[in-house]
């Protein structure tokens, strides 16, 4: 064998134990479909961990724990962040079952156990590697610490709640439509009932 075919085999064989590596870490290629393996959500959460800062992790909420906070958080929740995580925080929903790794089920110990200032920082910077995005906006730290608030209270949510978050949720244009027409029909019917049809007659 001379030394270039040597080298040849070398890189192969290098080559396939790095792609059976990754296969083994990917296991379903790169799809967005697949289920995380144990190493791959262990390995994530200790990457999440050693990704926030120790100063942030100990940071205490700002925001009094008072209900208007709580009903502020869930209502911005409603709006911004329920297209992903669902009302209930669970994640299952169109955007959420299509994205990897899937969002956490909030109303969980894996969110749930995090510390007020790791929640924070998370919503603040987004987490890297996944479809969570940073919502960082200068001066607005207070709604932040408000879903900090909400994120709280998912294990504890009630159906009341969660209908009126779903008038909260943001609306396809089809959906818009749709109420327009339902409003202009009901409001056509109200003008029809209020205005007497008056004949005029002509001498």
């Amino acid at each position: 064998m001379t030394r270039k075919q040597i080298l040849v085999v070398l890189v192969l064989g290098a080559a396939g134990a790095a792609a059976w590596t990754a296969r083994q870490i990917l296991h379903d290629g790169l799809s967005a479909r697949a289920t995380p393996t144990r190493l791959e959500i262990a390995t994530a959460r200790r990457v999440r961990h050693l990704a926030i800062p120790r100063g942030a992790r100990a940071t205490a909420n700002p925001v009094p724990a008072t209900g208007e906070a709580l009903r502020e958080g869930m209502m911005h929740f409603a709006d911004h962040c329920a297209t992903c995580h669902g009302n209930d925080g669970s994640g299952d929903t169109a955007y959420g079952r299509g994205l990897f790794p899937k969002p956490p089920d909030l109303r969980l110990a894996r969110t749930q156990e995090l510390s007020d200032g790791e929640l924070f920082w998370i919503i603040e910077n987004g987490v890297r590697f996944t479809g969570m995005p940073g919502f960082s906006e200068p001066g607005e730290q207070g709604r932040s610490w408000k879903l900090v608030r909400f994120l709280r209270h998912l294990p504890a949510i009630r159906m009341e709640e969660i209908l009126e978050m779903r008038r909260g949720n943001p609306k396809t244009a089809e959906e818009r439509a749709e109420e327009q027409e339902e409003e202009n029909y009901l409001r056509g019917e109200k003008s029809l009932e209020k205005s007497p049809v008056s004949g005029h007659h002509h001498h």
